[in-house]
């Protein structure tokens, strides 16, 4: 069963037109300008593989950016031209991943305990009032909850992220949609000519209005653009 995307980690996606250097060194400069983090590049990109020709471009890694390989064809990359990136497949994929988690949370978490407040009601605690709820006292508060406690105790192949409960709780297409946006867009990302998107708040709705723009973004992008993927802590 695969796992949420560990919290330390977030991912940033970002664009190059097809005429601009567009190698990883490039993406991460830009991030350190931007976000004043350092990266690495990140895998997640499916690499598509054309009817046809595809049984031959397979094996070669032009236009990609950091190539991973399995049984001598190239499957993964942090990266490349658009349109040698199997943007639906990553989608699909992580769609289909995360619709497995809900069904799991729903059958071992959903059934057992109640529904529990989200991470970001007891956010809006601390900062009304940061010197009455510490940010630790907000977070002792929101974990406490049966459903949260279940959330992390349960032990069985699945990792349950309880702050994303409030997608959790909005059910399984809300969940999926949720990942498979992640999946393509990051949890920031720097358009071709240097703004950076990212969420106005660490609201579930906020999150969600961010993916639909960055993947509007992504959808008005010539094939010929270049994307990457880095991986901040």
């Amino acid at each position: 069963m695969p796992t949420n995307t560990p919290l330390a980690n977030q991912i940033v996606t970002v664009c190059f037109d097809a005429n601009a250097d567009a190698d990883w060194f490039a993406a991460s400069e830009k991030v350190n300008d931007l976000l004043h983090a350092n990266g690495t590049p990140s895998r997640r990109f499916h690499v598509r593989h054309r009817a046809i020709i595809g049984w031959l471009s397979r094996f070669f890694g032009y236009y990609l950016l950091d190539a991973a390989r399995k049984f001598g064809a190239i499957t993964l990359a942090a990266g490349g031209r658009k349109s040698r990136l199997d943007l639906t497949g990553t989608a699909t994929k992580a769609s289909h991943q995360a619709s497995q988690r809900w069904r799991a949370f729903n059958a071992h978490i959903a059934t057992t305990t109640r529904p529990a407040r989200t991470w970001e009601d007891f956010l809006t605690q601390h900062h009304a009032d940061p010197a009455k709820v510490t940010l630790a006292e907000a977070r002792r508060r929101f974990e406490q909850q049966p459903r949260i406690l279940a959330m992390l105790a349960y032990a069985d192949g699945h990792t349950f992220d309880p702050y994303e409960l409030a997608a959790y709780q909005a059910g399984e297409a809300t969940y999926a949609g949720l990942h498979w946006r992640i999946a393509i867009v990051g949890d920031a990302l720097i358009t071709t000519d240097g703004r950076l998107l990212k969420p106005a708040s660490d609201s579930m709705a906020d999150k969600f209005r961010f993916l639909n723009e960055g993947c509007s973004y992504l959808r008005s992008l010539r094939s010929s653009a270049r994307l990457c993927a880095i991986t901040i802590a």
